[in-house]
């Protein structure tokens, strides 16, 4: 009797996830606005029960969170939207020609190799040529991607959606959290109450010491490289210090990639002064040295157990599963499989599978 209720469990639990993840592939589309305010919500809430705490009754507290972080985003939006776009035009449309000097500048000490390796001379006119027709093609599949997107209605929805429906959602998410916890709460299955909670406190600590820390070592990153490398003068040294900074979810892959970018840039700019590619490495060195001992310490700890290798998978899975809302929901997800993970080699460990017949 009580295995078969126990199987009973596990059918019931499997058939509940397989029908939340149809579920969710099937309205991917429409989700987006409801998912971001979510995400807002959670990232919210302890600004909000702090708030509380001074002395504002929940309603009041949400209200003035959510009318601040509304008005900010608007500013934010307006103020760095309408620059970024035309410097990544920009950019797209240099690229070839600061590749060229960039190579121009590094083949003369990349020739001896090339001759001991025996490679055919580097033709910079083709190559010139060549990097041209891509960046036309990628404008051209830009703008095409843009006009499809445009003309489908479920475009114009989650847009709409992100600008309407994410504050509601975000305000009633954070006004009515508390109750929306203790109802799951209530509904937890009572032999399994405790083990959920656990688990549920662990995948919590995961997600907030992650996500929240992440997110702020993202913003402060990719501040830190957009502003230092516009004061050396490096030419789209906004656009690439964002790049590094939105990057920099993965651990050093944001600097690497942002490093490659704007040490190219320098390469194709400067030289003959080359102090301007010491001050660009410089600024990369500097905001390395902040992340690694200050930053991703401070703000992330390392108490959250997520690989870069598993991120960087939860991500791509998450993208082609779902779009950019599997994006959004992909590491929250990986760092409660990745807590669910180990609890079940805990278990693992303690049984008579594991153990089998040798002495404790």
């Amino acid at each position: 009797m009580g295995q078969t209720l126990s199987t009973g469990r596990w059918v019931f639990w499997v058939a509940a996830a397989a029908i939340f993840l149809v579920l969710l592939w099937l309205l991917s589309d429409i989700l987006l606005p409801f998912v971001v305010g979510m995400v807002v919500a959670y990232f919210l809430d302890p600004v909000v029960v702090r708030l509380q705490r001074a002395g504002l009754s929940r309603a009041m507290a949400t209200t003035v969170v959510t009318i601040v972080a509304v008005l900010v985003g608007v500013g934010v939006v307006m103020a760095i939207l309408p620059p970024l776009f035309g410097q990544i035009q920009s950019l797209i449309t240099s690229a070839p020609e600061y590749i060229v000097k960039a190579l121009g500048r590094v083949q003369p000490l990349l020739e001896p190799l090339r001759i001991r390796l025996g490679l055919e001379p580097l033709s910079l006119h083709d190559l010139q040529s060549e990097a041209t027709q891509w960046a036309g093609k990628g404008l051209a599949v830009a703008g095409g991607v843009a006009g499809a997107l445009a003309k489908r209605g479920v475009a114009v929805i989650n847009l709409l959606g992100l600008l309407f429906i994410t504050p509601v959602v975000t305000f009633y998410m954070l006004r009515d959290w508390e109750k929306l916890l203790a109802a799951i709460d209530g509904a937890l299955p009572l032999d399994q109450a405790d083990t959920i909670r656990k688990l549920t406190a662990e995948s919590n600590a995961a997600i907030a010491g992650f996500v929240r820390g992440q997110a702020l070592v993202c913003l402060a990153l990719g501040t830190f490289y957009g502003i230092g490398l516009t004061l050396v003068g490096l030419q789209f040294g906004l656009v690439i210090g964002l790049i590094a900074g939105a990057i920099s979810f993965v651990p050093f892959v944001g600097t690497f990639v942002g490093g490659v970018m704007a040490l190219g840039m320098a390469l194709a700019q400067f030289p003959p002064d080359w102090i301007g590619v010491v001050k660009v490495g410089a600024v990369f060195v500097v905001g390395q040295m902040l992340e690694g001992n200050f930053l991703s310490p401070k703000l992330v700890g390392d108490r959250v157990g997520l690989h870069p290798v598993w991120i960087m998978f939860a991500l791509l899975a998450g993208g082609s599963l779902f779009g950019f809302t599997g994006v959004l929901i992909a590491v929250p997800v990986a760092a409660i499989l990745g807590v669910v993970a180990r609890h079940f080699i805990a278990r693992y460990r303690e049984s008579d599978l594991y153990r089998g017949s040798a002495p404790s």
